[in-house]
């Protein structure tokens, strides 16, 4: 979008493969960048399993021929309506953000140590001992 002007979308955030790639990884903790694109979204859903012969699945399948037949089940948050751009800490962003970023780091088993409201290298909120 950024060069050819063309509206950007955003697709609802799949928390089974984060928290895969978080688990094979070994990592502590991650960083979840350009929060602010979804200041102005309604509704947000977050993928936190899939439904695979009417059966739920909690973990990414290893399976590629399960994988490509699993329908994702969706959690779903009210947004915040509101810019986040100039928020510099965590306490301080909209009490929807913090739901969903706090029910996000349940899903995917790992701490968020890093959220970015912008682009720029100040744009930066750095959360400690909060998930």
């Amino acid at each position: 979008g950024t060069v050819t002007g063309r509206a950007r979308r955003c697709g609802w955030l799949d928390a089974c493969v984060i928290k895969y790639a978080s688990y094979i990884n070994g990592l502590d903790s991650i960083a979840i960048t350009r929060l602010d694109i979804l200041d102005e979204l309604e509704k947000l859903k977050i993928c936190v399993a899939y439904k695979y012969n009417g059966e739920i699945l909690e973990d990414y399948p290893a399976d590629l021929d399960i994988l490509s037949k699993v329908e994702p089940v969706y959690e779903e948050f009210d947004g915040w309506k509101t810019s986040t751009t100039n928020i510099r800490e965590y306490d301080k962003l909209p009490e929807n953000a913090k739901k969903y970023l706090k029910r996000l780091s349940e899903v995917i088993d790992t701490e968020i140590s890093i959220v970015s409201v912008g682009a720029g290298r100040d744009e930066t909120i750095i959360i400690k001992d909060i998930f």
